[in-house]
């Protein structure tokens, strides 16, 4: 129901680093929260990160320091700083985003489309 952009997705070497956006556009909407998944082939989507309008946040144990959830309120846009990448992390990376619809007034959610992050020589 939500309408999401994401971008920043690509080919970067092992060890190399990326940064994810994801854009709610339109000022319908206030963001309590945004997280980033991840779905590598053949295994199921899991959560890389959340973070909160507040700017609380939370990750996955894999993440293991390299990733950084951010939030630009102001521009309804989360960001994921990836670093220290692996072929491991090779994967379509999908952003959501838990919302209060000021149309309505009331939560929703949404999905973005996914971005292809691979890792690879």
């Amino acid at each position: 129901q939500v309408p999401l952009v994401e971008s920043g997705g690509g080919l970067v070497q092992p060890g190399g680093s990326l940064r994810l956006s994801c854009a709610a556009s339109g000022s319908r909407f206030s963001i309590n929260a945004m997280s980033w998944y991840r779905q590598a082939p053949g295994k199921q989507r899991e959560l890389v990160a959340t973070i909160s309008r507040g700017g609380s946040t939370t990750y996955a144990d894999f993440v293991n320091g390299r990733v950084t959830i951010s939030i630009d309120n102001a521009k309804n846009t989360a960001y994921l700083q990836m670093n220290s990448l692996k072929p491991e992390d090779t994967a379509v990376y999908y952003c959501n985003v838990n919302v209060r619809d000021l149309w309505s007034g009331v939560p929703a959610i949404g999905w973005g489309q996914g971005t292809q992050v691979t890792v690879s020589s």
